[in-house]
Parts: C-alpha cells; structure tokens; sequence
C-alpha cells in the first residue's frame, strides 16, 4: 500500500474510546504503563525471534524503550527498538480488537468500575489508553527483518476512524507519538513522567532512557530512569514486603497488594528462581476459558513465554508470577514445553510449595486463609478431580457450610467432620442444591436435623462434579442424603415401625403409584421426613435432580430416568389419602417435592388449579 487509507473502528473499539476519553478519570496516569508494557513486550519478542535468526536485531545490540517530550510541539514519544509490525498485524491488532473479553469489559463496566484503570491492562487494550490524555495519536512501526520502505504509519484522533499508510522507517522497532491535550499538559513535565516510571515501571528488565538533565543544550545524553533488572533474582533477605507488593503490581496491573507471596531460588539437579504470588481477590476473568496465563516463563533471564497450562494446574490459574530456569532451551516452544521433563519438575514442585503455603496459613492465619478461600474456594476444589497425586493435601484444604453452619459462609474442614461423626456413622452426608438457602430448606435433611449428623451443603456450581469424583476422605466414603436408601440410619425399633406402617398404607402406595406412573418409578414410605409431606429420591447409582438440571442447562442430553417419591405417613396431606385416594392430593404431593428440591412444574398453572381446590 502506497497511498494514505482512512478505515472506521469496529463499533466497540469506538465504544471503547469514547469510554477511556470520558470516563476514566480516575488514574490516567497510567497510559504510560501501558505503552512502556507494550514496548517491553515488543523487545521481549524480539530477542526470542533472535534466537533462530540474529539478522533480525540488524546489528543494534542495545535493546531499549526511549521516551522523549517535546514540549514546543506537545507531544510525548514512546519508542521501542523491539520486533516491530507489518501493516497487516497493524490493521488487526490496533484497528481492531479480537478479545473476546471486550464485550463483556464494556457491558460490564459501570461508572465505579469506570475508574478502575486496573482493567485496561487486564483486558489487553492498553494502547488505547493513550487517548486518555491525547487527542491526536501517532503510531509508526516497522517489523524486524524488513526493508526500511515497509514501513507502517498509523494516525487516529480516537474519534471513530483511522488512517494508515506505508511510509520509509530507517529504524526497525515502534514509535508511539501523543499528542497531548491542552489540559493534561502535566505529563509533559520531565519529573512527572519519571515518577511514574519508577511507580509502575521499575522493575521491567527493558532499560527505559529518557535524556539527562544538562546546562548545555547542545549535548543530548540519555540515562536509565528504571532499575532495568530481574528483580526475581535479587537475594529475599535484602527485600522488603514493600519491594515485593510493588514488583507484584508492576507485574500483574493490580492495585492491591497479594495475600502472599512465594519466593525460592533451586539449586541442584535443576537450576532456577520462582516467585509465585496468591492475589487478594480473584481476577475478573477467572472462569473464563481462553483467559490470560498468570506465570511469566523465562530462560537464563530471557522471556520465552506467558503461560498456565504447562506450569500450573488448572485449579491454581489464579497464581501469578515468574519462573526463571538455566535449564530450558532458549529456542523452547510451546509444543514442546509440555512434557518437558524440566517443566514437569519445576511445576510439580511449584504445586507442592504453594499447597503447603495454604496449609500453613490456614493453621496459623485462619482469617486471612478465610479470605482467600472466599476468593479462591471454588476452583480450589476443582484440585480434588484434577489433580491426584495431591487430592489428600488438597481435600485437607477444603472449607463448606453444613446444616450446623450458622449462615452460608463455608468454615467447616473434612478432618473437622470425620472427627465429630457419631458413633455408628458410616459415610460422610452431603446434598447439592443450587443454593444455600435451597440446600439448607431441602426436606432430605429433617431426619439428620432430628438425629443431630451433620450433613454438608454443597452449592457451588462445581460442587456436584467434585462430590461426583471424590471418592472418600481418609477412607470415609461421600453419600448423597437425596439418593438411595437411608436405611443406616434406622434402628431396630425404627425398622419394625416402618414395616408397619408400610403394611398400613400399601393400597394408598398402590395407588399412588397408578396415579403417578408417568412421573416417578415407584412411591414408598420415607424415613427421611418429619416435618414435610413428600420428597424425590434418586436411585443410589442414577443421576439426582441437581445434576440432571446443571446437565440440561449445558445442552447435555441426559438418560430419561424417574424419581422415587417419599411420603411422610405422619403429615396431615398424606393422612388424607387413607380416607379417600383423590388425585389432585397426589399430584401436589408429587409437584410440592419437585419444588422443594429447587425443580420446575412442566405445568404450573395447572399446580396452581389443584392447590386452589385443595384448599377452597
């Protein structure tokens, strides 16, 4: 392309402007972070690339970001000597924007959130945010290992359109050019920009020169405004809590400083530093499946890659930080980072130290493992399937709500409840529900409230498929209150009583059971109930009515299977039915149980009609 081209943004690019112009007031400082960031990332590429190709760097050894103000023409360069762009990957990665993430950034963000400038870094759409503070942004870029004519310049007034030319560039690498408005023109001050240099900067292993101060201006001499080291590789003893906060939010663009953090330095049979850090609250984007890896990967000091998959379990995608190894090949790729024995080691041991850090705060810091777990519980417990070789550890970690919890906050432990189990308890009691409310009110647990056993209420949306692979815990098997018999629970005197009133009311079962063929497998009498009319049970080895909802909502085809409906032959309801059989009472009955459990009526306005009979 030769010839200058005007293009429109996508309309949420366009959004995306007029919400950074407008409305993020809060901390525009940080624009500079952002575009330092990018050039750091630029160069980091770079000397990757170089790898397999030294030409690229064209001889220019001293890789470098240069930020310059002139202050007669009001503007503020940007410029970084790293891999550059071609004019396509100009048109995609700064006429557009392909994350996904964008949307849900821009549906999401309410005037609160607004100055939350934390998100811009988050999202992956710093560039943008240098029109926070200019009105005019001058982008020109060339690709490392190109010819100085395919050059690419990028011009935009953040207004909904931009243009885009091929124009000479002597200099591989980018330049970012910002035209400062009128009324930000503090950033045109030379101190001003150092400052936040050194605030969120510092430890970028990029230099970052701007020119020295000089009574002579003739003489231009530039200077290293940042420390420009690996600050990983620093000895912790001479570190401050303080030093490893602010590393922390240079690293990962968070305001608030980590619960914890994890530094070691292995050497042996392997050679490398790791610090991990545990944030404080969970990242926004923490469920969502194409998101950002959290664990900077580097070899001999060199960025080789940002990844989660090879160098940390799923279940602990919330840790972030660097590992720095001497033992991986410079020219490693993501193919062949998995299953690296080297990875594998680094990784495992990484598992191990971040589980013990767990384990010792929740010992010696249980309020502040409180909040983690607040945080963190849900995907904590995702460890249990994933991970085997330390389910035990992992299962140790755990926290839930029983019906002995005081409101749904989760506290209890495994080791905790085993250890409180009645005499003759055989199982560890659980039910599932989508809420704590529903779990709490489910009707399955008045026969455990009466005997005093203590059931554990499971409501995070991943507890059904932990529960479902669990197992045991410490050789105490997991059991469903809503499937299967409860005959363990019976004693003698309870059993006899059973058979009784079993005999008693087998022409009401028999039916019943005409009545409610379509719906349920079979009704009998239930000891699970004492104050409620009727529950549904599920077949010990079937699927219960919380699983088979999480499994539609999904879109997952489940087996066609049917209930067993319990009765409590001492509700007044059921009483009724040994007088007269009436339908309508048993197909309440049998509605009443889909809705205490959290179910839907296929026909409520028809549940409606009988209860209004019933009670007319």
């Amino acid at each position: 392309m030769t010839e200058k081209q005007t293009h429109s943004f996508q309309a949420e690019v366009s959004q995306l402007l007029d919400l950074m112009i407008h409305s993020l007031y809060s901390n525009k400082e940080i624009f500079l972070r952002e575009l330092v960031s990018n050039a750091s990332d630029a160069i980091d590429k770079l000397k990757f690339a170089s790898l397999s190709n030294d030409t690229l760097v064209e001889g220019k050894e001293n890789l470098q970001i240069h930020i310059d103000v002139d202050k007669k023409a009001n503007t503020i360069t940007v410029t970084d000597n790293g891999i550059g762009m071609s004019e396509s990957e100009v048109n995609k990665l700064i006429g557009t924007i392909a994350n996904s993430g964008t949307k849900k950034f821009l549906k999401g963000l309410d005037q609160k959130q607004a100055q939350d400038s934390n998100l811009i870094g988050q999202f992956g759409v710093g560039f943008y945010s240098a029109f926070i503070v200019a009105d005019k942004v001058d982008l020109i870029t060339r690709k490392a290992g190109t010819k100085e004519k395919k050059g690419t310049k990028w011009t935009s007034t953040g207004k909904g359109k931009y243009s885009i030319e091929n124009v000479d560039c002597p200099d591989f690498g980018t330049s970012v050019i910002l035209h400062i408005k009128k009324d930000e023109k503090e950033f045109l001050d030379d101190s001003r920009l150092r400052g936040i240099i050194s605030k969120y900067s510092d430890h970028i292993t990029v230099p970052i020169m701007m020119i020295k101060a000089s009574e002579n201006d003739k003489e231009i001499e530039y200077e290293t405004v940042n420390k420009a080291n690996a600050f990983w590789t620093q000895d912790k003893r001479a570190l401050k809590q303080e030093d490893y906060d602010d590393f922390y939010k240079s690293l990962t663009y968070d305001f608030e400083a980590p619960l914890t953090q994890l530094h070691n330095r292995v050497e042996g049979n392997l050679d490398y530093t790791s610090l991990l850090y545990i944030p404080s609250k969970a990242p926004f984007d923490m469920w969502e499946p194409k998101r950002k890896g959290g664990i900077k990967l580097y070899a001999k000091h060199v960025f080789i890659m940002e990844d989660n998959e090879s160098l940390m379990p799923l279940y602990l995608r919330f840790v972030k930080g660097v590992i720095d190894t001497a033992d991986l090949s410079l020219n490693v790729s993501r193919e062949i980072l998995q299953g690296n024995k080297v990875v594998d080691t680094i990784r495992k041991a990484s598992v191990s130290r971040i589980l013990k850090e767990l384990e010792k705060m929740a010992k010696n810091q249980p309020e502040k493992y409180a909040d983690f777990w607040k945080e963190f519980g849900m995907v904590m417990k995702e460890g249990v399937v994933e991970d085997l070789a330390n389910k035990d550890k992992i299962a140790k970690l755990l926290r839930f709500a029983t019906n002995k919890s005081d409101d749904a906050t989760q506290t209890a432990t495994l080791e905790c409840y085993v250890k409180s189990m009645q005499k003759d308890q055989k199982t560890i009691y659980y039910i599932t529900a989508e809420t704590y409310e529903s779990a709490k009110g489910s009707p399955h647990l008045e026969v455990f409230n009466k005997k005093d056993i203590e059931v554990l209420l499971l409501s995070d949306r991943v507890d059904e498929w932990m529960v479902s692979n669990f197992g045991e815990f410490e050789g105490v098997p997991f059991k469903s209150i809503a499937k299967g018999n409860l005959e363990d629970l019976d004693s003698k005197e309870d059993k006899k009583e059973k058979e009784k009133v079993s005999k008693d009311y087998e022409k009401v079962i028999e039916k019943l059971n005409e009545i409610l063929e379509p719906q349920v497998k079979k009704v009998k009498i239930s000891n699970r109930l004492s104050e409620s009319p009727s529950c549904l049970v599920a077949d010990e080895n079937e699927m219960g009515g919380n699983m088979e909802r999480i499994m539609k909502s999904l879109g997952q085809d489940i087996p066609d299977t049917k209930p067993i409906l319990e009765i409590n032959p001492t509700h007044p309801l059921v009483k009724k039915l040994k007088t007269k059989i009436d339908e309508d009472l048993a197909k309440i009955l049998f509605d009443q149980a889909v809705l205490s459990e959290g179910g839907q009526l296929k026909d409520p306005a028809e549940f409606v009609k009988r209860m209004n009979k019933l009670i007319s």
